[in-house]
């Protein structure tokens, strides 16, 4: 997520726990504009009013606490030096006796404490962003953390993979020779939960083959490994992709890794952008779709030049040729299909309509995308009346419904969505209006994670989880 105002993502529905991740199951169409979204702070609703915090840190329900986990440039890494700036997206893995949590750190270029460069484990020595994990116990206190990736560029979303790693995306289009970088940026990279030494020389393997361009977040199906990836970008704005890996391959830990070093490895595969049509008319742009239910017809067109040699991917097509989307950002994978969200749409970045957040669904029997949950805009984000505007990270809850994360101008919430529809405050930030990141949940539906991007706070969260009142 970078820092432009009103930059959030989510979506709504109702969920179960399975294995490592969350699958999602009834999905609810709802459209959230202001004076719908308009409960006071103290309405029992979710779980209810927020209780203000002593320490101006985080408001939470009454029967809810928090630990902070680590502090950006406080905390240290298992190697004696600070834990890096800027944590945004967060995969959790079970493990035995606790969770691992890899975390993304959105650094570009000044950001004050580094992903420090390890040999192994380092893609360009001129960039300073990538991604640390750390062991936590069953009552999500830190155990340990350490480098997994370092030398990338604005490690913004990503996600888990049907296999059990994480996949990290460079929100950037940066080339060598650009801001000091020595390689050129915008690509995804793997990194395995499981120890420092299971990613030395394989998680700085760029995969080419999902193209170079601002990626922010995927979406993995598990049963053929067809990734599904969101562009964070304007000018034009940005596309969703597909990319359909060759005939014969299998996913699993180092497949694409392997796939990515094999000869032709930069273009394995089939890299495609979405093009979107209703009753045979292109639709140019997703901010058109105005009322939840409207449905699409998908058709998917190959990338010209996936590494962006010369030109953009996304300036590689006209208008008439794929749908744009203003601020694609996260995205859940959930019953047998891809959930994705653009954050927000103003006609002044080239959108056809304004909101503050759409959330799509992906059928990929069907070839169809649904609009699922639409955000009016809010006319005044810096008053906490239950006005939620921008969705950005998110995650499904095992509780029912979802967890999203503002991001952008005014006061900054976990927001929870319940399986009704219905929105409410999880969580209020009192330490500053620095953005919510990378909520998700341990496997056993204990505690939430979540960062506060600026200082840089991991923070755990316990309480009297349940289905949250309508």
């Amino acid at each position: 997520m970078s820092t432009a105002p009103l930059n959030r993502r989510g979506f709504l529905g109702r969920t179960a726990l399975t294995g490592l991740g969350v699958a999602l199951a009834g999905s609810v169409d709802a459209l959230v504009r202001p004076a719908f979204a308009s409960a006071a702070p103290g309405q029992a609703i979710g779980y209810g009013p927020l209780v203000p915090d002593p320490n101006r840190i985080l408001s939470l329900p009454v029967g809810f606490s928090y630990t902070v986990v680590a502090r950006s440039g406080e905390t240290q890494l298992d190697g004696g030096v600070p834990v890096p700036s800027d944590p945004d997206a967060i995969g959790v893995f079970a493990r035995p006796g606790g969770s691992t949590l890899v975390t993304n750190h959105e650094i570009g270029s000044d950001e004050p404490f580094g992903v420090p460069a390890l040999d192994g484990l380092t893609y360009d020595t001129g960039a300073r962003g990538g991604t640390t994990t750390t062991a936590v116990g069953a009552d999500g206190a830190r155990q340990g953390q350490y480098v997994s990736v370092a030398g990338t560029v604005n490690n913004c979303a990503g996600g888990i993979t049907p296999w059990g790693t994480w996949l990290t995306c460079e929100e950037t289009e940066a080339r060598a020779g650009e801001g000091g970088f020595l390689l050129d940026h915008g690509y995804v990279f793997e990194v395995d939960p499981a120890s420092q030494d299971a990613n030395r020389g394989k998680s700085p393997v760029p995969l080419k083959f999902l193209g170079r361009y601002a990626h922010e977040a995927v979406a993995v199906d598990p049963a053929s490994s067809t990734i599904y990836l969101t562009e964070d970008a304007s000018g034009p704005n940005g596309l969703y992709y597909r990319w359909t890996p060759p005939q014969g391959f299998r996913g699993g830990p180092n497949a694409l890794r392997e796939l990515a070093q094999s000869p032709g490895g930069d273009t394995a595969g089939a890299l495609q952008a979405m093009a979107c049509f209703q009753g045979g008319t292109h639709v140019p742009d997703l901010s058109q779709a105005t009322e939840p239910g409207t449905v699409y017809s998908v058709q998917w067109v190959g990338v010209p030049d996936r590494g962006a040699t010369s030109t953009s991917v996304r300036k590689q097509f006209g208008n008439d040729a794929v749908t744009r989307s203003r601020k694609l950002e996260g995205q859940w994978w959930g019953d047998g299909g891809a959930y994705f969200v653009a954050s927000y749409a103003r006609t002044s970045d080239g959108s056809v309509a304004e909101h503050d957040g759409q959330v799509w669904f992906f059928d990929p029997a069907k070839q169809t995308v649904t609009l699922k949950t639409l955000f009016g805009v809010n006319p005044d984000p810096a008053v906490d009346t239950g006005n939620y505007d921008g969705p950005d990270n998110i995650t499904v809850s095992p509780y029912g419904g979802v967890i999203l994360a503002e991001d952008g101008e005014g006061i900054s919430h976990l927001v929870g969505v319940t399986a009704e529809g219905e929105p409410f405050a999880m969580a209020r930030n009192e330490l500053n209006d620095s953005e919510f990141c990378g909520p998700a949940f341990s496997a056993d539906g204990r505690i939430l994670f979540a960062n506060i991007q600026s200082p840089g706070l991991t923070l755990a969260i316990t309480g009297p989880w349940h289905r949250p009142l309508p």
